[in-house]
């Protein structure tokens, strides 16, 4: 085995930065995709509560709503591509079964960009809901 001073320094492999990152970026994907379920349903709540009543329409909620979609898929998708920059570190291939830094990074970072990919969907699916729905009844 060569010890890495000895590569020159286009050879030396990169190591994962492990020590700044974290395990937070997982769970960034299903936070954003609860906090627009809860923050999509709360609206919709108040609305017909408070500013129509209970046979009301959604009208400018459903605008509000879509401007939350917005913004969650936005997040969804920026935290998904820097899950998949961790999938893609280095030139090792699938599947991450090793126990290195390197396949453990590899492999939050396709976790990562999975939850994204479902919480994607789960918040189109939310958003789904006040499309095909627009009435408080």
């Amino acid at each position: 085995m060569t010890d890495q001073t000895d590569l020159p320094a286009e050879k030396v492999p990169e190591a994962p930065p492990e020590a700044r990152e974290s395990l937070w970026l997982i769970t960034f994907g299903p936070t954003i995709w609860a906090a627009h379920f809860v923050l999509s349903y709360a609206t919709a709540a108040v609305w017909c509560a408070r500013v129509v009543g209970r046979s009301g329409m959604l009208g400018d909620a459903r605008l509000l709503i879509g401007a939350y979609t917005l913004v969650a898929l936005i997040g969804i998708v920026l935290t998904g591509l820097r899950g998949w920059k961790r999938h893609n570190f280095g030139t090792a291939t699938a599947p991450h079964d090793f126990d290195t830094p390197e396949d453990r990074h590899r492999f939050l970072g396709f976790a990562t960009l999975l939850l994204c990919g479902l919480s994607f969907v789960a918040t189109v699916f939310v958003m789904l809901s006040v499309v095909f729905i627009g009435s408080c009844e």
